[in-house]
């Protein structure tokens, strides 16, 4: 397998090498804040970055380097980060308003995120280049077909079908059965837009401290105590913003999450006519098989970015990067010869009810389970959390203080995952 690997290969992010993690001084934090923050990802730094803005001393602790987790791991790919369709939350929650409520607020994630950006001049190659939705099997198109025409009004996403006999207008390959196009989805650089996040924090007076875990946390009257190893901070509110990498610390959030690996690969430097062929219009793509695959150019339009789950627990990027460069030339067969410069994985959290969840548990406030599209929607829901603490009423969400599932027996550890991700490939491997 060795022979996959570039000489310069690397197991970090491919976006890294551009934006390396920040060299922030190794220093105690402050001993009282207004606001302490665990988590220095997308919702962390957003929800500090409002609370600073409104005049409140604000302290943000990292048990790593400051975004050292999916936030600057992922694969640069905005949606509308919703899982579930209208029908399927209006059968769970029994009513349209709530149901129109969610839906509505990943297309509000989505546009925010993109006025965000433009409003602070983050440089992070935003694009809105919309995205190739492809459907594995002649079934899985004539569902998307249809969905176009019953999305309901003010939830309408745009998007058009693309048969398959004129998907090589959108992609390279033979491979699927047709798709839809989803116009208004987005790339972004996510290490430069942490990094930009990041800087605009420090700029707003945010006190980021990494590798300064939260080892203790404790409810006192008018606040929090919250001890680490770099010293005890007393805090008047909390933020709890560590989704993935979400640990014992907090065990009521860590038995609602379930963090999975999300693996991607990078291939070495391409031929710009290649990856053209490949992907024409620079959209990002992904597909409807159940273990799911995304993926697409780099900005610089040089590489192939080319991410998916690919087991339970694999943490080796020298092992699942040769499987992820499989299922790529399953697709691009021209990629056969391509050699990976970068094979990289973090901890995504999906939730029993595949919903992102925020609200405040005993005191503390959290948002996490963006089950994989978190790009938008942590920043969105980090943003609510600052200004909820701020009492805004613009705060408020329809996502606030859903009923927030867990399983019994279930304590963070994922067991069960292992035998759901082996189903879910044979279904994908039997209907493709």
């Amino acid at each position: 397998m060795s022979d996959l690997f570039a000489a310069d290969f690397k197991t970090t992010a491919y976006w890294w090498d551009h934006v390396p993690r920040p060299d922030l001084p190794q220093v105690a934090p402050p001993a009282t804040a207004d606001v302490l923050v665990i988590g220095s990802g997308y919702t962390g730094l957003n929800a500090a970055l409002e609370t600073a803005r409104g005049g409140r001393a604000t302290v943000v602790i990292d048990a790593e380097a400051a975004g050292f987790g999916c936030s600057t791991r992922n694969g640069g790919q905005i949606s509308t980060s919703i899982k579930s369709d209208f029908d399927d939350l209006k059968a769970r929650y029994g009513e349209s308003e709530r149901a129109y409520g969610m839906l509505k607020e990943g297309r509000n994630a989505l546009a925010w995120i993109e006025d965000f950006v433009a409003r602070e001049k983050i440089a992070c190659d935003f694009a809105v280049v919309g995205r190739f939705h492809a459907a594995h099997n002649a079934v899985q198109y004539e569902k998307l077909a249809r969905s176009v025409g019953q999305e309901p009004k003010g939830l309408e996403t745009g998007a058009w079908a693309v048969p398959r006999s004129e998907q090589r207008r959108e992609i390279g390959t033979d491979g699927y059965h047709g798709g839809l196009v989803y116009p208004h989805h987005a790339s972004i650089d996510p290490g430069r837009y942490h990094q930009g996040l990041l800087e605009r924090c420090l700029a707003a007076g945010v006190t980021v401290v990494p590798y300064c875990p939260a080892t203790g946390i404790r409810r006192e009257a008018g606040g929090f105590e919250v001890t680490t190893p770099k010293g005890m901070v007393r805090a008047k509110e909390l933020v709890v913003a560590t989704n993935g990498y979400t640990g014992a610390v907090t065990p009521w959030h860590q038995r609602r999450v379930i963090p999975i690996g999300s693996y991607i690969i990078a291939t070495e430097m391409l031929d710009e006519a290649l990856v053209a062929r490949l992907i024409p219009n620079d959209r990002i793509l992904s597909d409807t098989r159940k273990v799911v695959y995304y993926y697409r150019a780099s900005p610089d339009r040089r590489r192939i970015l080319f991410g998916g789950r690919v087991s339970a627990a694999e943490t080796d990027p020298r092992v699942s990067g040769p499987k992820l460069h499989a299922d790529m030339v399953r697709l691009f067969p021209e990629l056969a010869t391509t050699k990976i410069s970068h094979s990289w994985m973090g901890f995504v959290a999906y939730t029993f009810d595949t919903l992102a969840h925020t609200g405040q548990h005993e005191g503390a406030w959290y948002a996490m389970g963006y089950c994989g599209s978190g790009v938008s929607m942590a920043s969105y829901m980090g943003m609510r959390i600052g200004q909820k603490i701020l009492g805004k009423p613009e705060g408020k969400t329809a996502f606030d203080d859903l009923p927030f599932p867990t399983r019994p027996l279930y304590t963070g550890k994922p067991w069960f995952l292992g035998a759901a991700v082996a189903w879910y490939r044979w279904q994908d491997k039997l209907n493709m």
